[in-house]
């Protein structure tokens, strides 16, 4: 929190950067050691890389790394309809100690670049010690194996969003409770968001009061943060997001489908008589949209 913003750096800088030297307990796992795993796991696991990523602080004794994938054999159909997210992988690695190994599946927002990682896909992180490399990369390997299986997660997350409409009242105070009881955002990152709230950079395809939009506002504003920072705060903020809408709706359609409903007008004094007082109903809507449309206020 509070770093400037990173700076985008070369494979070979990360890959010819000083290794650390903190004394015989510490497992040294290079920046290139990191790189050439991911590079082999993903092109043996049927992955193209579109993309290439890496940023870093000074000496790069925090780096990351971020792959922006394309996979060449696709079972989940939904992965091959998907037009508005890619699919990505990324990774933080540290020389200074500040921060264990991380590396998670998630996806980029093709029109913008802005990243998505949920919270149980980024449940690994492993200090330098013992066989720390062995294990980072078995984890590697397990990420990218069940990568569709991520992929269609988000996916579907952010149809979900896309479906709830959250005001400027709400959007505001969830970015004060992102930067007060979360610490997930830095002032200079609510700045960029009030922003975004204002003038977006991008069309996501939604209106502005969209949960959608506001996803990518604070995930736009999130490109700032500092490399040590970046996964988490995004594994951080998708968590928040699931549990304020989506945790949310999903409870409310639950709690609604468990009531049988009434259809009994006796008590009301209604009759089914066609008079000009009459109101008419569609009978091709489904009760999921009835549902929906009841969430919404319409």
């Amino acid at each position: 929190m509070g770093y400037s913003k990173p700076t985008e750096v070369t494979r070979s800088y990360l890959e010819s950067s000083p290794l650390p030297t903190h004394g015989k307990s510490y497992t040294v796992v290079s920046h290139k050691e990191v790189i050439d795993n991911t590079l082999n796991l993903l092109n043996a696991s049927g992955f193209a890389i579109t993309n290439e990523i890496y940023r870093s602080n000074m000496r790069a004794n925090v780096a990351q790394g971020i792959y922006y994938l394309r996979p060449l054999n696709p079972i989940d159909k939904t992965i091959l309809d998907e037009e508005e997210l890619g699919m990505m992988f990324s990774w933080t690695n540290s020389y200074d100690k500040s921060t264990r190994f991380q590396c998670a599946i998630g996806a980029y927002v093709k029109v913008c670049s802005n990243g998505m990682v949920a919270g149980d896909m980024m449940n690994y992180s492993r200090k330098h010690t013992g066989s720390a490399n062995m294990d980072i990369k078995n984890h590697i390997a397990s990420q990218i194996k069940n990568a569709e299986k991520y992929y269609a997660r988000i996916i579907k997350d952010k149809d979900t969003l896309k479906t709830i409409d959250m005001c400027k009242k709400t959007q505001s105070e969830l970015v004060g409770r992102l930067f007060i009881d979360e610490d997930i955002l830095d002032s200079q990152q609510v700045s960029c968001i009030k922003k975004e709230m204002e003038k977006p950079s991008f069309n996501y395809g939604v209106a502005n009061d969209s949960a959608w939009a506001f996803y990518n506002h604070v995930t736009h504003a999130l490109k700032k943060a500092h490399p040590r920072d970046w996964l988490a705060d995004q594994q951080n903020f998708h968590d928040f997001m699931t549990a304020e809408c989506i945790s949310n709706l999903n409870k409310f359609i639950r709690d609604l489908t468990e009531y049988d409903l009434n259809t009994d007008n006796t008590d009301l004094n209604i009759d089914m008589t066609d008079t000009d007082l009459a109101i008419q109903i569609d009978e091709d809507v489904t009760e999921k949209r009835l549902i929906q449309d009841i969430y919404m206020g319409r």
